[in-house]
């Protein structure tokens, strides 16, 4: 499916060309799916990959050292981010402000800004979570989109195999839009609240659809 959408994908308009007309993912997608705010603060700031910045600004967050990648100083382990979480005995409001952050970090680095690397998240990320009382006042909603929008034009080249970014905002928008491309029937699925990507959260992919080849979502799409 993912295959079907982007080669229909046009980076001058970031638009889907579809037989029906163009169609495209926006802010209020965005907001509905993920339920992030698409109005605030823009999300921007400076990369320092120094060892010395990255260590200061994980201690800020997690509280102790950070464990980054031998090959990327700036990247740091989700794995080891989530195991720093889950250890925190949320018994004070600064321990429950540290699990908030890695939450959040996670997240960051896994869903809504990912590369093609799962299992490391970039440090750039990291001042934009100190203030704990500004996190909620940034624009992620509209900063996801423009990830999203940029992994879609790097992906439509002829020469790019694989796409990173946000690539459950895409199945979810294309499933909520294109019923005939969701691997179960919307009316078995609770109803939609947001963040709309909750509901298809635990639906099973019936084996007719996992079945299905490039192909065949291709005609899917051209005759829905």
């Amino acid at each position: 499916m993912l295959a079907a959408l982007v080669e229909r994908w046009r980076p001058e308009t970031h638009t889907f060309v579809l037989s029906i007309g163009e169609v495209t993912v926006t802010l209020e997608d965005v907001a509905h799916i993920f339920g992030l705010p698409i109005d605030g603060e823009l999300v921007n700031g400076w990369t320092d990959s120094s060892s010395k910045f990255v260590q200061s600004q994980g201690i800020a967050i997690s509280g102790r050292e950070l464990s980054v990648s031998h090959n990327a100083k700036s990247y740091i382990m989700l794995g080891w981010v989530r195991r720093i979480r889950d250890a925190e005995p949320l018994h004070t409001e600064e321990s429950i402000r540290r699990y908030v952050r890695c939450q959040i970090f996670c997240l960051l680095g896994s869903t809504l800004f990912t590369d093609k690397s799962t299992a490391y998240a970039h440090a750039k990320y990291l001042p934009l979570l100190c203030d704990f009382n500004r996190i909620h006042t940034y624009s992620w909603g509209s900063t996801c989109l423009a990830h999203f929008y940029r992994a879609l034009c790097r992906a439509s080249q002829y020469d790019t195999k694989e796409m990173d970014g946000p690539l459950n905002l895409l199945f979810v928008w294309a499933w909520e839009r294109m019923p005939c491309l969701a691997p179960v029937p919307r009316q078995t699925l609770p109803p939609a609240e947001i963040p709309v990507a909750r509901r298809w959260s635990h639906s099973e992919r019936t084996t007719a659809w996992s079945s299905k080849t490039v192909e065949t979502f291709r005609h899917d799409i051209d005759y829905m």
